[in-house]
């Protein structure tokens, strides 16, 4: 009896010790499994706001995605499993979560979900094919890319244009946070987070237009700022320029005249030259008249 009751015991404790190793080795698996996925995962590179100038050197695929798109969520597998071919075909996959940065949005011009480019050295294109992962590696495999027209320079992610793209992107974000953060933290009505706005966009259009009217005094100073016989100057010049027009018509009109009298009497003279007279006096009672105007419009 005592034999037959020592054999079970060792044979309990046999299982015991058996059940605890598979428990432990289950364990240990489970520990590591994510640890797996996490390296997979490795291959798959996010672009920010802050690195996206790397993607203008070598060869890359990006996605462009919204956690909440559905059509995003269908592609997500896929582009996983295509971002584990990235190191074997030297090429780099990348995803840009646009909710996340706006900037990166409006730099490329995201107006549909998922969007993908192609990218190599600095030069972009949009891929506009099918979504499966030989499709993907078909692609980048046999360079189907160079039959896509590339994006032109001036919408390229680093030109002027882009570049005041992105800045609106990110300060319609931040008006957004900031409409938020009033309402929902502050507690104020939406109604009054307009008016702030509203009053916020009245104060910087003020300080805006100041801005504006210095610059154009310094470019163009205004006439308590110019330097003294400025105005003096500028009339004399015109003055001078009225002169010598007048002389000139006077002298044609004369030459006009002295052919015209050619072959007449004294007598016939005489009127025509009283009415050239009195229009010289005239045009000269007009200068002395537009004279003072003159000056009271400088002053």
């Amino acid at each position: 009896m005592n034999m037959a009751t020592s054999l079970t015991c060792r044979r309990s404790t046999d299982r015991a010790c058996s059940k605890g190793f598979i428990a432990a080795a289950l364990l240990l698996i489970i520990s590591l499994a994510p640890q797996a996925a996490l390296c997979k995962k490795s291959h798959l590179r996010v672009v920010t706001d802050g690195n996206w100038q790397e993607i203008l050197e070598g060869e890359w695929m990006i996605e462009f995605f919204a956690p909440w798109c559905p059509a995003c969520q269908q592609l997500q597998p896929v582009w996983n499993e295509f971002a584990e071919w990235a190191e074997d075909m030297g090429v780099n996959i990348a995803k840009v979560d646009v909710t996340e940065e706006p900037g990166l949005s409006g730099r490329f011009i995201i107006t549909a979900l998922p969007t993908i480019y192609h990218c190599k050295d600095g030069v972009f294109r949009r891929y506009q094919g099918a979504r499966t992962k030989d499709d993907f590696l078909s692609f980048v495999d046999e360079k189907k890319w160079q039959d896509i027209e590339p994006v032109s320079s001036w919408f390229g992610p680093s030109s002027f244009l882009m570049n005041t793209m992105s800045a609106l992107f990110k300060l319609s974000m931040f008006i957004r946070h900031c409409h938020n953060y009033i309402t929902e933290q502050i507690g104020i009505p939406v109604w009054g987070s307009y008016a702030i706005f509203a009053l916020a966009t009245l104060f910087s259009g003020l300080v805006l237009g100041l801005i504006l009217v210095f610059i154009a005094d310094c470019v163009f100073p205004s006439r308590r700022f110019a330097p003294p016989g400025h105005y003096q100057k500028k009339q004399a010049l015109e003055q001078a320029r009225l002169i010598k027009r007048l002389e000139d018509e006077q002298e044609a009109d004369g030459e006009e005249e002295d052919e015209d009298w050619e072959g007449q009497s004294q007598e016939d003279l005489l009127p025509r030259r009283e009415r050239l007279e009195a229009e010289e006096e005239s045009s000269h009672e007009a200068l002395r008249r537009r004279m003072p105007a003159a000056q009271e419009e400088d002053t």
